[in-house]
């Protein structure tokens, strides 16, 4: 099958003071389109600068990055923030919601900066529904759980379809009870709409829910896992 996301010997390096600092060494990745894969690694070994240019908000030193065939490094910074509008949706830590928007608000200003009209109300509500949402419509962030909070920041990532999503420790912010509900609506929008999820996390609870696992260390990937060797605690939610 042909990778929606490729890499190509990826190299990133951070300048402190006079040196360059290196981030990434080489990292060769392919992700099929549809697949959930989870990137788990230690602080400091390069998971989220990898997510970071997997969704164009960072150039790297050398290498290539193929998202849907297209090369993001031969791409100006409008060039990658289309590929970043048409095809990549983002769910991150720290949910970034609009607090003086409501929930509907927060997702139609999502829509818009997507710059897609061609979605009614009816998508919007479908969402909602589809991540238990429907009776939050006019409620802000403020009178939300943070399950919820999260929640509404998968809905805005989702909002315009994207066949590919990135998620930034999703669950890093959540108890173990919310940090289940998120990673089942992740399990779910992959089995139901097809999309390519790539997740970092450092913790293995929340890997075992993708059907792959790849480690990092130091910049580098240094373990492969396939869906039949993780030991998922959320087996059979699909």
């Amino acid at each position: 099958m042909t990778p929606i996301i490729r890499t190509v010997d990826l190299r990133m390096a951070y300048r402190v003071g006079s040196a360059d600092v290196p981030v990434l060494r080489g990292v060769n990745l392919d992700v099929p389109g549809g697949e959930f894969l989870a990137i788990m690694g230690p602080s400091g070994c390069g998971k989220s600068t990898l997510l970071h240019l997997l969704g164009g908000l960072l150039q790297p030193l050398s290498g290539n990055i193929f998202i849907d065939g297209t090369d993001l490094t031969k791409l100006n910074d409008s060039g990658r923030t289309e590929v970043r509008r048409k095809k990549i949706g983002y769910v991150f830590q720290k949910f970034n919601l609009l607090p003086t928007l409501n929930v509907r608000d927060n997702l139609n200003l999502a829509k818009k900066i997507h710059g897609n009209g061609s979605y009614s109300p009816e998508r919007t509500n479908e969402i909602l529904d589809m991540l238990g949402l429907s009776e939050k419509t006019n409620h802000h962030p403020s009178e939300l759980s943070v399950g919820e909070q999260q929640r509404v920041s998968i809905a805005r990532a989702i909002i315009n379809k994207p066949r590919i999503l990135l998620a930034d420790e999703p669950t890093g912010s959540l108890d173990s009870g919310n940090s289940r509900m998120v990673l089942k609506m992740l399990q779910d929008l992959n089995a139901t709409l097809g999309q390519t999820i790539v997740m970092i996390t450092h913790d293995y609870d929340a890997a075992s829910a993708a059907a792959r696992m790849i480690e990092m260390r130091d910049g580098r990937i240094v373990l492969r896992v396939e869906a039949a060797a993780l030991d998922s605690k959320y087996e059979g939610f699909l």
